[in-house]
């Protein structure tokens, strides 16, 4: 992109389900940006809470969405670049966000609901539970055209979602990589 950054911080966004993680892990390998899952740095009441079935309210995420906003900070400061998977639904959420490190990139993942269903029926071990995906696309507010960052299209492969991400994010791959 443009600008000469002496770090990169990039947030692979969308609802539960999306390929937020395992895009994000894939950017960090091939990239070497220090990887986050924005899901640990929830409280224990807020794990609790949306174990239960219960959705989030802005109450409740504001802390959750300064400490990652912290983190990127703390990285910055550093001279590491990073790379969150965090769902980062709304403009004001991403808002918070940007108010860590100098810029942020945003990669949006979407696609269509019942594809995303179809992932949450499969996977295991996360309490985010199924029932939570109406919410979360209900609260999903998408880049505005004055946001830096980019929609890639969930239904492509994992691999090309994230050679994708890095191709358009202009970030070089790391030599163990090429």
């Amino acid at each position: 992109m443009t600008g000469d950054r002496s770090t990169r911080h990039v947030v692979v966004m969308g609802v539960s389900g999306a390929g937020k993680t395992t895009v994000a892990q894939g950017v960090a390998a091939l990239t070497g940006l220090t990887f986050a899952e924005a899901d640990e740095f929830h409280s224990a009441a807020n794990v609790a809470r949306m174990r239960a079935g219960v959705p989030l309210d802005d109450a409740a995420r504001w802390p959750w969405l300064r400490s990652l906003a912290e983190w990127m900070t703390d990285r910055h400061r550093e001279g590491v670049s990073t790379v969150l998977a965090c769902s980062a639904l709304r403009r004001s959420y991403r808002d918070v966000l940007r108010q860590g490190p100098p810029e942020v990139d945003f990669v949006h993942l979407a696609g269509p609901t019942e594809v995303i269903r179809e992932r949450l029926a499969l996977r295991s071990g996360h309490y985010m539970p199924a029932s939570l995906l109406d919410s979360q696309t209900a609260t999903l507010e998408p880049l505005g055209p004055d946001e830096q960052g980019f929609v890639l299209d969930l239904r492509l492969s994992t691999d090309a979602l994230i050679t994708a991400a890095v191709h358009q994010l202009g970030l070089p791959v790391t030599p163990s990589h090429t």
